[in-house]
């Protein structure tokens, strides 16, 4: 731990006049090659290009993130869990080195180490010592206009939104899949086809394995510029899941996701509406599910402080009937761990919300964000979900549907354009539903988040 923070303390000292760097969601997403070494570099400049030849045809790239994470629940799942009155410290560190041949060859490296101290029982998702989370190489080649990439190994997926398909930002370990991957770019069109095997989180160093039990494929589609409505993605999802539980059923889960996403981003107004459909089996029983997710917001940038007004709402889909031959049940497959806030108290399955935000610039450096979301079971004859899916309480005992209302508020400061201090809040006022399944207690959530990239 005490090594942990000095290369902390170090990474700052070198970075803090750092402003030339791009970093993003998928840091192999990053493109250095044309920084130059000049009398204004940094260290953190200068670790991002490093010529490994005189000719600078074979070149690295160094780079990662440390995160420091506080939290601490009160009522933790409505009060069915022993409370913990000290809260908990979530680490994070991600190293990465990207050596790069020409534009034709590309090895793409990167260690993570996750570490709770004081949780009490966490997972694996809170704690995977240390472990390979990326490794995989690229093989690159142009024909005519079009760009063609070949990536095989371990690597993460992120598509649209991230209501399907994420890196799960939000909680303390990023997930990875190993696949293989064909990206073909023309123009303002981009494709990928991809088989994959979910790399599951195990405790421990070095023991996360290829996992047959879970087996993800797609195609997913960018297309960018359209006139009217500017962008729109159109995918298929499938899923193979040797064993899922639901409400009512478990066993062998076959399940495949049609959808479409439209999108744009402007200067003050913003909209994304993206709907989904999911067909296929589990054991004995046929699938027919489906999602409408709208969200739109605006920004007064000539008023003070800036504020932007946003609305969302989803419909999501969850089961008929316990006693039919369907399950109606919404998978989200492999979306933000921290859907709907960093508590992550729900996940996208079997609900209906109304979630109205505003957001206020306070100065370059801060913003001040709330948002209040109220949440209903979209059917009574289901339960209510974590983002995994595994399920929280059943539709047993309880003919309400009102699941209940949550308040969020969150405070940013970027200290430094690549290190930040993030402190959050949540109220989750349990509804009539919660008060008949569980004790019913309201949530209170708390956290304080000190993170930097290099």
């Amino acid at each position: 731990m005490k090594k942990l923070i000095l290369l902390f303390l170090i990474t700052i000292q070198f970075g803090l006049a750092q402003n030339r760097l791009d970093f993003k969601s998928l840091r192999y997403d990053e493109d250095y090659s044309k920084i130059e070494n000049d009398s204004d570099s940094t260290f953190l400049d200068r670790i991002k290009y490093i010529p490994l030849t005189k000719d600078e045809n074979l070149k690295l790239s160094l780079g990662g993130e440390l995160r420091s994470q506080y939290q601490y629940f009160n009522n933790e799942n409505w009060g069915d869990v022993p409370n913990d009155s000290d809260g908990f410290l979530l680490n994070r560190a991600l190293f990465h080195l990207d050596t790069k041949y020409k534009k034709s060859f590309r090895l793409f490296a990167q260690i993570q180490s996750s570490t709770a101290i004081s949780r009490i029982d966490p997972s694996p998702v809170d704690k995977n010592e240390l472990d390979i989370h990326q490794l995989f190489m690229d093989f690159n080649f142009q024909l005519n206009e079009n760009d063609f990439t070949f990536r095989v190994g371990r690597q993460e997926f992120m598509y649209g939104s991230q209501r399907l398909v994420a890196v799960r930002e939000g909680p303390n370990s990023r997930q990875a899949f190993d696949a293989v991957k064909m990206i073909w770019k023309h123009k303002n069109l981009k494709s990928d086809v991809f088989y994959s095997q979910f790399v599951k989180n195990t405790f421990g160093n070095f023991n996360d394995r290829l996992n047959p039990n879970t087996i993800f494929y797609g195609v997913n589609n960018v297309i960018n510029k359209i006139p009217l409505i500017q962008n729109i993605d159109l995918y298929y999802l499938g899923l193979d899941k040797k064993t899922a539980s639901f409400n009512s059923i478990s066993g062998e889960e076959k399940r495949h996701s049609i959808g479409t996403r439209i999108w744009s981003k402007n200067k003050n107004w913003n909209y994304d509406f993206e709907t989904v459909y999911q067909f296929g089996s589990i054991e004995n029983q046929s699938i027919q599910a489906w999602t409408a997710s709208l969200y739109t917001n605006y920004q007064f940038n000539q008023l003070k402080f800036k504020p932007k007004l946003g609305l969302k709402t989803e419909l999501i889909s969850g089961d008929k009937s316990t006693d039919d031959n369907k399950l109606q049940t919404f998978n989200p497959l492999f979306p933000r761990g921290a859907y709907f806030g960093l508590a992550a108290i729900l996940g996208p399955s079997n609900l209906y919300d109304i979630h109205p935000s505003i957001e206020l610039a306070i100065n370059d450096r801060m913003s001040f964000a709330a948002d209040y979301d109220f949440f209903w079971r979209f059917s009574k004859s289901d339960g209510i979900y974590q983002p995994n899916t595994t399920l929280i309480y059943s539709s047993a005992n309880s003919t309400q549907r009102y699941i209940g209302s949550q308040l969020g508020a969150s405070i940013d400061y970027d200290i430094q354009k690549w290190f930040s201090l993030k402190i959050e809040a949540t109220w989750f006022k349990a509804g009539s539903y919660l008060k008949e399944v569980s004790t019913g207690k309201d949530i209170f959530f708390t956290a304080a988040t000190l993170a930097y990239y290099f």
